[in-house]
């Protein structure tokens, strides 16, 4: 595993949906699609009254409005989600709805390492089953950048359903009941050592042709973008006009961002342009 934390800006953002704390409350009424509650642990007339939003009340499905499953004077736990200033408190019903789910999402921490099996692979990420989740549920989740530090075209070239992965944790959120995992985190990064070749010539394999350029292997792991602009001044309905997958071609690197796993290119003009600097 990469000395670095290629995630950390990320989890310094998903770090605002850790769960909140729990609040018991009681149902007082409807504001539209809204559910008001009284927190039952204030009282007379510090008596406060939070806003259960209609998305924050139950992860069925197909709920119209929320008295089909709330009614007045029902008391229950709600997760506290936040306030603007001046306005209600708001609070999630649905992060309490289950609370073996609950109970198995706060147990879970980001950095944690988890195994499961591969449930679905959709254009749009993987989901996992994973070990120890309640029944019924479907807890884990890989979004596509997350599988593999190489380019892929779609996560079947991956993973596969039914196969047996280790991931690290990324996020777990009561909110949505989906625990956000990575298989990349416990990969070794390419791109990490490959940073010390900024401003090296290399000879690489184009290997995707795009609108806006091509792709060049330029190390085992590692592909760089070469922008169309770097291939001709002339506008051009396709790179594939010039080049062809499979070719080989000269390159400089330009930049690396290990963190996200990119490689800029530039083109190699001339012999005296080929002149390792």
């Amino acid at each position: 595993m990469p000395e670095s934390d290629p995630y950390a800006p990320v989890r310094s953002l998903l770090d605002r949906r850790e769960p909140g704390p729990v609040r018991r409350v009681q149902v007082i009424g409807f504001d539209g699609t809204d559910t008001l509650v009284r927190l039952l642990d204030t009282e007379g007339d510090n008596a406060e009254v939070g806003r259960i939003p209609r998305h924050e009340a139950s992860m069925r499905r197909h709920i119209s409005h929320p008295s089909e499953i709330f009614e007045v004077g029902r008391e229950m736990e709600a997760e506290e989600i936040g306030r603007r200033r001046g306005e209600q408190l708001s609070l999630s019903a649905r992060a309490c709805e289950n609370q073996e789910l609950r109970s198995f999402l706060t147990g879970i921490r980001p950095g944690q390492v988890v195994s499961g099996t591969v449930s679905g692979v959709h254009d749009f990420g993987v989901f996992v089953r994973l070990d120890g989740e309640p029944a019924g549920v479907l807890t884990g989740f890989v979004r596509v950048p997350d599988l593999s530090w190489s380019w892929i075209d779609h996560p079947s070239q991956a993973v596969e359903p039914g196969q047996r992965i280790t991931a690290e944790v990324i996020t777990s959120e009561t909110r949505k009941g989906q625990v956000t995992i990575s298989l990349k985190a416990l990969q070794d990064n390419p791109f990490a050592d490959f940073a010390s070749r900024i401003g090296q010539v290399l000879d690489g394999t184009i290997t995707k042709i795009v609108p806006f350029g091509v792709f060049v292997q330029v190390a085992p792991g590692v592909e760089g973008l070469l922008h169309v602009s770097e291939l001709t001044d002339e506008p051009v309905e396709s790179p594939a006009f010039l080049v062809r997958e499979g070719a080989l071609i000269r390159v400089r690197v330009a930049e690396v961002d290990t963190r996200l796993g990119r490689v800029g290119l530039r083109a190699v003009a001339d012999a005296a342009d080929a002149a390792d600097v």
